[in-house]
């Protein structure tokens, strides 16, 4: 049973065609996310393309119903510090509420996380609710200082 649930849910980088796959009303469980055009995606996904490896958002779609189940995104900022060294910053983790306790949100991370190793990051930096604390923990990060944030209306 594992090796068929390996199958159905496999973690790849996003496509052009996901937005037809249900990926914005996925973002949109986690934080608003208005419409967004044909055109504005496939622009969007150009730009990412661009900075393929500075830019990475990754996707599981189910193999039975065709939809993007979870998603996740990791840029890598360029430092002075650390001999030049690069930090990764996760973003935008969520996992379908149809999908969750599949360990979804835990595959997606730790994709993400290796692809951070992978280009030779330092460290990975992410933000989260308090409520999702302890699912982090799990995949182990731990709580370091505090966030700020200004928000630009």
């Amino acid at each position: 049973m594992a090796n068929s649930e390996e199958q159905k849910f496999q973690v790849r980088k996003l496509e052009l065609s996901d937005k037809s796959k249900g990926f914005i009303e996925l973002l949109r469980q986690l934080t608003t996310c208005d419409s967004v055009s044909d055109k504005d995606f496939e622009d969007q996904f150009m730009e990412l393309q661009s900075r393929a490896e500075d830019h990475q958002v990754f996707v599981i779609e189910d193999d039975r119903s065709g939809k993007i189940v979870a998603t996740g995104s990791v840029f890598i900022e360029r430092k002075f510090i650390r001999n030049c060294g690069k930090v990764a910053h996760i973003e935008d983790v969520v996992v379908d509420s149809n999908a969750r306790g599949l360990q979804l949100g835990k595959k997606i991370l730790n994709s993400l996380t290796n692809y951070a190793h992978s280009v030779g990051c330092y460290k990975v930096i992410l933000d989260c609710s308090v409520d999702n604390k302890t699912f982090y923990e799990k995949c182990g990060y731990k709580q370091k200082e505090i966030q700020m944030v200004k928000y630009f209306i």
